[in-house]
């Protein structure tokens, strides 16, 4: 079993760390605006789930290394857990963003 958290993927109770980013997409990425990229926090792995799809474009013959990433668009069957947990982290930022501001 899998869940979304705050601050990446929990897998049978290994968190994958990452953290999420919502839209400001250009018209020429045919990605809708409001979809929510989840962005793996190191060279690890996201794990694999079903109707997420992993993408990475890493090149080890010309030493180019990415990290993953996950698009979820709003029509994946997932998108409203992971923007439940974008809001989650969104809450965490701000708060952490007040106590540096007082």
């Amino acid at each position: 079993m899998f869940k979304f958290m705050y601050n990446g993927i929990k897998l049978n109770g290994k968190l994958y760390k990452g953290s999420y980013s919502k839209g400001g997409y250009t018209k020429e990425s045919n990605i809708p605006n409001d979809t929510i990229t989840i962005y793996a926090r190191d060279y690890k792995d996201f794990p694999k789930i079903e109707g997420l799809q992993v993408q990475n474009n890493s090149d080890s013959m010309t030493d180019y290394f990415e990290k993953d990433r996950i698009r979820v668009a709003p029509t994946n069957q997932y998108y409203s857990l992971v923007n439940e947990a974008w809001e989650k982290q969104e809450i965490k930022r701000n708060k952490i963003r007040d106590k540096k501001l007082l």
